[in-house]
């Protein structure tokens, strides 16, 4: 088994994002600032925003987190879209009422919007950058090879469909409930799921030496856990993000990329 280890490839991006966010408060004493709104409390929600803040506390920026009812998030967007010292904001998803998602990330300002949630972001989303750069890292080449997404959810499923696609990377796409999700699975060279749902992919449904990406993230009986069964680990022919450590911390490095990126345009 070889392992496609996020953790490893992020501990380099987090030294060279160091160096950019002291960079920044030398030259133009500016400190990148992201504000995290959250109105939904949520284990899973929980440990990635703490994650988020512990992240750019080490980097050196500033990582605020405004717990609020969900009601309350339009008006605290205004406040944020126009706070000078903010430079990145993030919705943390899911909501309490998924029903006003689109409507709410569209509240963003463009320029802010640093998970690229909005219609007009200016960011690539940091889950599917995420993903592209530990291929990248770790050499796997998509070309000529027959990848499947399962999943088009909206923070990794459809944005990494549309990047792949603009990549050239000829990409089939199924949804996480289909019925025969084997069949599709098994014919598959490369497989990136994000769906979300626990044990959803066992070892029997994947093809001899396949590159697998888990990007699903659930909480069960209190940890939390991947699209993967645990079945599929016991494997020797596979290129695999790990259980822990995979995709994760090279999402964080991607928003804060988006974050230091934006703090530049700021100050251009």
């Amino acid at each position: 088994m070889k392992l496609l280890n996020g953790k490893e490839l992020a501990e380099f991006i987090k030294e060279r994002q160091a160096r950019q966010v002291r960079g920044l408060i030398q030259a133009h004493d500016t400190v990148p600032k992201l504000a995290i709104v959250q109105c939904k409390d949520d284990p899973v929600i929980n440990t990635y925003v703490k994650l988020k803040k512990q992240y750019g506390a080490d980097l050196g920026a500033e990582a605020d987190i405004h717990f609020v009812n969900q009601k309350e998030v339009p008006d605290l967007l205004k406040k944020l879209n126009a706070d000078e010292l903010v430079h990145g904001i993030i919705v943390q998803l899911p909501l309490a009422d998924t029903g006003q998602t689109d409507e709410i990330v569209n509240m963003v300002a463009p320029e802010k919007d640093v998970d690229a949630l909005g219609e007009k972001a200016k960011y690539d989303p940091a889950t599917p950058m995420a993903i592209m750069w530990l291929l990248s890292g770790y050499n796997v080449d998509l070309n000529g090879k027959h990848v499947l997404l399962v999943g088009r959810g909206k923070l990794v499923g459809a944005p990494l469909e549309k990047i792949l696609k603009k990549s050239g990377i000829d990409v089939e796409v199924v949804e996480r409930g289909i019925a025969d999700l084997a069949t599709h699975t098994k014919e598959a060279d490369v497989i990136i799921t994000a769906t979300g749902s626990p044990a959803i992919l066992y070892s029997k449904m994947i093809k001899q030496g396949a590159v697998v990406v888990d990007a699903g993230v659930a909480s069960e009986e209190g940890r939390t856990v991947g699209d993967l069964a645990d079945d599929v680990y016991d494997r020797d022919d596979l290129t695999i993000t790990p259980q822990k450590g995979g995709v994760g911390p090279l999402t964080v490095c991607a928003l804060f990329e988006n974050v230091i990126r934006a703090t530049q345009q700021h100050i251009l």
